[in-house]
């Protein structure tokens, strides 16, 4: 199926720019669940200090505050895993992506710049490579910004761990080390999705309320 969709996909043109352009038609078809998934945050950062009080006034009893804050999520219409399910929902799509930038098919027999799609950086070291990971760095730098200026405007009630903060900084970077061991289609399509992702949501929680 996979190998029947990386052929179609090469069919329409030019095969590094059918796979940009086939990630960024999937995201936008997502880009429902992207903006509940931003409303939903929101709605959650609105009641942040009502829940900051009530872990104040429960302190360790821990399926007290878990009952409470189900009253208060529940009294405004907000869940408390708003945010996440929408995204969830959308992982299955990422798969077929991902499973299409990495089936070998007549897409990945196309080339950018001379070096085949199919190319791997361990194999080839092509420069190629090289700019893509200077790419990803850049839009994994600006991810971390983002996340870290959110954070300043929206203290979680809780404060977070060490190593939670820590990770947040170096994950977002973990997409060029993947990026190193598969074939140069699939750099292609995690660099085209991952600037989709910081774009969208930054735009996003500028223009919802």
């Amino acid at each position: 199926m996979f190998a029947d969709l990386g052929a179609a996909l090469a069919s329409l043109g030019a095969p590094a720019l059918a796979i940009v352009l086939f990630t960024m038609a999937v995201r936008l078809m997502l880009h429902p669940l992207a903006r509940a998934a931003v409303k939903g945050e929101k709605a959650k950062a609105k009641l942040a200090p009502e829940i900051q009080k009530l872990q104040k006034k429960y302190g360790k009893d821990v399926m007290r505050l878990t009952e409470e804050s189900q009253k208060v999520y529940k009294a405004n219409g907000v869940s408390m895993f708003a945010g996440m399910l929408p995204m969830l929902a959308t992982m299955p799509f990422f798969m077929v992506m991902y499973q299409v930038a990495t089936t070998p098919s007549p897409l990945l027999e196309g080339s950018i710049f001379g070096i085949s799609l199919s190319a791997h950086f361990v194999s080839t070291f092509a420069w190629v490579f090289f700019v893509l990971f200077g790419l990803m760095a850049v839009v994994a730098y600006l991810t971390v910004r983002w996340q870290q200026s959110r954070m300043a405007a929206n203290p979680s009630p809780t404060p977070t761990p060490g190593f939670m903060t820590g990770l947040m900084k170096v994950l977002p970077f973990m997409t060029i080390l993947v990026a190193a061991y598969l074939p140069l289609a699939a750099g292609l399509y995690l660099l085209t999705t991952s600037t989709w992702t910081i774009a969208e949501r930054a735009l996003l929680y500028r223009i919802l309320s």
